[in-house]
């Protein structure tokens, strides 16, 4: 991760700041796809997609963009051959290793949600470890979905809102959608604005259930291993040309 340079790259992205979302949300989807196009293995485009997570989030941290949500290990993902799932935790490793200066030199502030407990106890190392450094940054938040599941999500904040009425601390009558909310993994991020999901295809997998309720989409049809910075300005210039209303009117419509 490069040290952020001094000019505006706004300008290269063709987007007004004040048409950026705050926080962008990305399915990194296709790697083992475009590996297998090419006659290799799978976990060749795992590696591969390292470089996009690389690219994608420096440049996000350039334009300004406030939070970056990758989601980079679903709870299904689990099912996979257990090598393709070793390399996975294996790189996510040396990804935190050698990005660690870079993301303090940036001034980024690293998170991780799920289920973390779950993770191998090298992984959770590092996370804790790179996550407690640069906990006091005020750049760009890059958050990675490990372990993930939006309804074990819904599920993990309804059953901790059920354990407080239990113990008295919450009435029956006070739950509602915002005491949900503060027991989420990432209670004090904004929703995501915009939603990216690459190698074609239209679903959102069980990601950010609650959050991306009222998220735009953007669906391309480039592999994760192939997404750069080029893919990320379309992206955002599809979302700056949005109408967005929120159910309401035009002339209604609250400003995000």
């Amino acid at each position: 991760m490069p040290r952020l340079p001094s000019f505006d790259p706004l300008e290269r992205c063709g987007v007004p700041r004040d048409r950026l979302p705050r926080h962008v949300a990305i399915i990194m989807d296709g790697n083992g796809r475009w590996a297998q196009r090419r006659g290799r293995a799978r976990i060749w485009g795992h590696r591969a997609g390292v470089s996009s997570v690389r690219a994608t989030a420096i440049e996000s941290a350039r334009l300004g963009i406030g939070r970056l949500t990758l989601f980079a290990f679903s709870q299904e993902n689990w099912k996979r051959p257990r090598r393709e799932v070793d390399v996975l935790w294996r790189l996510l490793r040396q990804f935190l290793v050698r990005e660690r200066d870079e993301i303090m030199e940036n001034d980024v502030r690293f998170e991780a949600i799920g289920r973390l407990d779950g993770l191998p106890d090298f992984v959770r190392r590092e996370i804790d470890e790179v996550g407690r450094l640069s906990g006091r940054n005020r750049g760009m938040a890059l958050c990675l979905a490990l372990n993930y599941g939006g309804r074990a999500e819904i599920a993990d904040a309804c059953r901790a809102v059920a354990e407080r009425v239990a113990r008295g601390e919450i009435p029956p009558g006070a739950v509602d959608e915002e005491a949900v909310a503060r027991h989420l993994y990432a209670p004090t991020a904004p929703d995501p604005d915009l939603l990216i999901r690459t190698a074609g295809e239209m679903r959102v997998s069980n990601f950010l259930l609650w959050q991306i309720s009222y998220a735009e989409f953007h669906v391309t049809p480039a592999c994760w291993p192939e997404f750069r910075e080029s893919h990320l300005h379309e992206a955002l210039r599809a979302y700056a040309g949005r109408d967005r209303r929120f159910g309401a009117l035009p002339a209604e419509a609250p400003t995000r």
